[in-house]
Parts: structure tokens; C-alpha cells; sequence
């Protein structure tokens, strides 16, 4: 069982799919520890805001495995893969961070997950894991996002029952 901190990020009809993910987020782990949704430019591209949240899970799958469920999740929640990488989409779920690993495997799973960076994800995350430690920096979640320049990359609080 290990304990595992997702991104999760939508641009096309954010509401229903964000809805839909953490609904089948929460059949499959059970309780989950979900932040508030907040809302942010594309990043990488010209196209409609992003609706980004974490969600924190426990979890009976490695990393691996819970990175390919995941990768079906999406599919079956309309995500279009094969085109530019960065894209409008139903439906963006990634793995940030998962216990204390740092790996590097094959395909996009990289953990810590260096979209961390950016606002979007680092405050949804930092609202539900405030003390959580970065593996490689020992940086609370909390001291990251108070060290952020948020006037870089503004967020904006989406009120969205999830």
C-alpha cells in the first residue's frame, strides 16, 4: 500500500470530467483526500483555462501499475492521445508524487513529477499535504508554494462540488 498524490487537470467541459474522475477515483481506492479546484492558463499552448485539483489516494498498486490504470482512466474518460503534447483535453491525471520514491522510469512516469513546478499543481497540493516533504529537496509542500511567485502563474478559486 503506498500513498499517492495525483494532479488532476481538465479543459474541455472541466466540471463533468474532473466530476467523473474523482467519482471513479473514490470506487476504486475508497476515501480520498481532495483539494479545492482552482483555475489557470494553458500552459504551453493558447487554448481555454485549465480546472486543476490533487487528490491524495491510497494505493494497492505500484506506481507503474497505478500510472497505466490511470492512463486508462483517461481513455475511458475521452482523453484524445497521439496529437501535440500540449493540448486541450477531457481529462489530464498524473502521478506527482508517490511515498518518498525518485525514479525516472520508462514513458512519463517520473516521480517526483516535474510539472511540480507550477502553481497548479503545487497548490492544490500543498492545500491537502501542507507538511508533506519533497523527496529530494526535504521542502515542505507549504514552504514551496510560500517561496512560489503565485503573480507568475495566477490561480483562481473554481468553487466545484467534487
Amino acid at each position: 500500500m503506498g500513498r499517492a498524490y495525483l494532479s488532476l487537470g481538465s479543459n474541455i467541459d472541466a466540471p463533468r470530467w474532473l466530476a467523473a474522475c474523482v467519482a471513479e477515483l473514490r470506487a476504486r481506492f475508497g476515501p480520498l483526500d481532495v483539494s479545492p479546484v482552482y483555475r489557470s492558463a494553458a500552459v504551453g499552448f493558447d487554448g481555454p483555462d485549465f480546472f486543476n485539483l490533487a487528490v491524495a489516494v491510497d494505493s494497492d498498486l505500484g506506481p507503474e501499475a497505478l500510472n497505466d490504470w490511470l492512463h486508462a482512466l483517461e481513455d475511458r474518460h475521452g482523453r484524445v492521445r497521439g496529437g501535440d503534447r500540449y493540448a486541450s483535453r477531457t481529462l489530464d491525471v498524473d502521478i506527482v508524487l508517490y511515498d518518498d520514491l525518485v525514479m525516472s522510469g520508462a514513458g512519463n512516469l517520473k516521480l517526483p513529477r516535474g510539472e511540480l513546478r507550477h502553481a497548479f499543481v503545487l497548490k492544490p497540493l500543498a492545500d491537502i499535504a501542507p507538511d508533506l516533504r519533497h523527496p529530494v529537496t526535504g521542502q515542505t509542500m507549504a514552504d514551496l508554494w510560500a517561496a512560489f511567485p503565485a503573480e507568475k502563474e495566477p490561480l483562481a478559486l473554481e468553487p466545484m462540488p467534487l
